[in-house]
């Protein structure tokens, strides 16, 4: 992947376009997780195949080796102990576990994200019970409402209740959902709401059994598209404009997803 670099082409709306990403020279630790939950859907889709196996294997070796050291997370931002990177191994170790391994292998993976899970329990939980951003950053983070619905934690688990409830409280505005908090900023002054967050809630409320939370979350998120139908990465609540990458491809996956669930 080529380094970021801006080009003569405008952007929207008015900004330079930008070319390649940072990303290119990072590590995250929780596309390790994602892959080993990826290949557990197709193993139950009847798509498990021998090179799929050894791939789960090669990423379960990686967690093994790099969950204890920082890494760049699904926001790819500074290096931390990122606690959505973390939980979604416990998830995909878990999976992977029920779907690919032998016995041998299927104890050594639910192990390993049982010493994982335990250790991010004792590390990044707050005094209230839910899920903090790293050991050292309490913030809220809609990421966190992710790794339970893939099966990290049970559906009726406390922290996992009480983000949900953090994430209702400190990062909707007009229905719309933030990531994170950036400095002592208000919601909206730093960077627009995250339309992907929006359907991980819609997504974590459905799981939760609260439909009405649920449709009510999906719709305000899908009303901030652009005429196309498209969405971006970002949407700015208060000026009704779309801002960051367009499209944005994780968008319109969790947006098919939250549809299929919702609609079932």
């Amino acid at each position: 992947m080529p380094a970021e670099s801006t080009g003569d082409l405008p952007g929207y709306p008015g900004a330079r376009a930008v070319f390649g990403n940072k990303a290119g020279e990072q590590f995250q630790l929780d596309a390790l997780g994602e892959a080993l939950l990826l290949f557990a859907a197709a193993a139950e889709h009847d798509r498990r195949v021998p090179e799929a196996v050894e791939a789960a294997r090669v990423a379960a070796g990686a967690v093994a080796r790099r969950w204890t050291r920082p890494e760049a997370g699904i926001w790819e931002i500074h290096d931390d102990l990122w606690t959505h990177s973390r939980l979604t191994c416990v998830a995909g170790l878990r999976q992977a576990a029920r779907t690919l391994a032998g016995r041998a292998e299927a104890d050594r993976w639910t192990s390993l994200a049982d010493a994982i899970l335990a250790e991010t329990s004792r590390t990044s939980l707050t005094p209230e019970g839910r899920w903090r951003r790293a050991p050292g950053d309490d913030r809220v983070d809609a990421a966190l409402l992710i790794p339970p619905l893939r099966g990290a934690l049970p559906s009726d688990d406390p922290r996992t209740a009480a983000t949900l409830r953090a994430v209702r409280e400190d990062l909707v505005e007009e229905g719309f959902v933030y990531r994170y908090r950036v400095g002592d900023e208000p919601l909206g002054v730093a960077e627009g709401a995250f339309i992907l967050c929006g359907l991980f809630l819609a997504l974590a409320e459905d799981r939760q059994g609260d439909t009405a939370r649920a449709l009510a979350a999906f719709e305000r998120t899908r009303s901030g598209c652009a005429t196309s139908g498209l969405f971006s990465e970002e949407y700015d609540v208060r000026q009704r404009q779309l801002r960051g990458n367009m499209p944005q491809a994780f968008v319109h996956a969790l947006l098919l997803e939250a549809a299929s669930r919702l609609a079932g």
